[in-house]
């Protein structure tokens, strides 16, 4: 925290720095409030404190670097015995009446001289601009999509689908994309499609708000998938070397082939014309404490292709030792200072 001044602003570093303390400050939060069941008053009210001085402490640091507020021209109090340009024309009007032999058409006065604005009109929205503002809120207009889909890039992108009741993302390549706590409502089912080379975690807004009705993956290559949790079926299709991790009720995938599974699901999981799918357990940075004991079905995987009595040769249990350890899931995944998309995708074992 006490080097976010000296962070570069260039490709967005100090933001990604800024963020990923956040994200530290919630999820000591979320930790002391699991802890509170076991923990002692007086050690809950110091732990609360101790976040509470840490959240105070960002935002003065944030301040230290803020940009100074633009100078602005304050507008002074209007001179009483100031006139407009149409009271001076009107004065001018009547004078010449007076003026033997001059005629004046009345209409003249509000046709020669008007009054000058104080700033140009703004031109009328019309439905094309309607259309383009619309296509921002939800994160879908070509300039957005133009920056998603800039490759190798740094910056985490947090669309925040505020107009929006499902999340939908399509058809980008080698980006990060973290959805953030402001997407909570948009619990319909959602769809992750056309993917390549991407690192796409779902997982805040449900666990801190409602989990996704329903999840639909596919078409999918080289990706590390962090789903969260979703309250019905999970359907996965045409996902290759990619690595997902979802909490689930029903978990189906079909045409998959080379995928590390990390899963909890209260169904037995099902696969169809696949070929090298591994399931490990879902990891602890992802799961929600619950009063009632959650049943877990991760690794009595049916296959419909194979219905001889022998393990079929399409999926396995994922070792202990080549699963990813929890530091990773927590430290690594969500981005910050130091850790490029290809870091991630390699500490995840989806770049081998």
């Amino acid at each position: 925290m006490d080097r976010l001044a000296d962070t570069a602003l260039i490709g967005g570093e100090r933001t990604d720095a800024v963020d990923h303390c956040l994200a530290g400050i919630a999820r000591l939060s979320k930790e002391v409030k699991d802890a509170s069941s076991y923990l002692p008053a007086y050690d809950q009210r110091t732990y609360s404190e101790a976040i509470k001085a840490l959240s105070e402490k960002l935002n003065e640091t944030r301040a230290t670097f803020a940009p100074k507020a633009k100078f602005t021209f304050k507008t002074g109090r209007k001179n009483a015995s100031a006139i407009s340009l149409t009271d001076a024309a009107e004065i001018a009007s009547a004078q010449r009446r007076h003026i033997p032999g001059y005629r004046s058409d009345p209409s003249s006065v509000d046709s020669s001289i008007a009054p000058t604005p104080n700033r140009a009109p703004s031109p009328p929205i019309g439905s094309s601009n309607i259309s383009a503002l619309a296509a921002a809120a939800n994160g879908t207009s070509k300039e957005a999509d133009k920056e998603l889909l800039k490759p190798n890039s740094a910056c985490i992108r947090k669309p925040s689908f505020s107009t929006s009741n499902a999340v939908a993302i399509s058809g980008h390549n080698s980006v990060h994309i973290i959805l953030p706590s402001s997407a909570s409502h948009a619990t319909s089912p959602g769809s992750l499609t056309s993917l390549k080379h991407c690192v796409v975690d779902l997982s805040v807004p449900t666990v801190n708000g409602q989990p996704l009705a329903g999840l639909t993956l596919k078409n999918i290559k080289e990706s590390l998938l962090v789903c969260g949790h979703v309250k019905g079926p999970a359907h996965v299709t045409g996902v290759e070397n990619s690595v997902i991790v979802v909490a689930c009720r029903q978990f189906r995938m079909h045409e998959c082939r080379n995928c590390d599974v990390y899963l909890q699901c209260s169904s037995r999981p099902i696969i169809e014309d696949c070929h090298g799918v591994t399931f490990a357990p879902l990891p602890k940075a992802y799961a929600i404490n619950s009063e009632r004991p959650v049943d877990d079905h991760w690794d009595q995987v049916d296959d419909f292709k194979w219905l001889k009595a022998e393990h079929s040769p399409n999926w396995d249990t994922l070792p202990t030792d080549k699963q990813v350890v929890d530091e990773v899931w927590r430290d690594v995944v969500p981005g910050g200072p130091g850790w490029s998309l290809d870091d991630i995708l390699k500490a995840t074992n989806v770049s081998k």
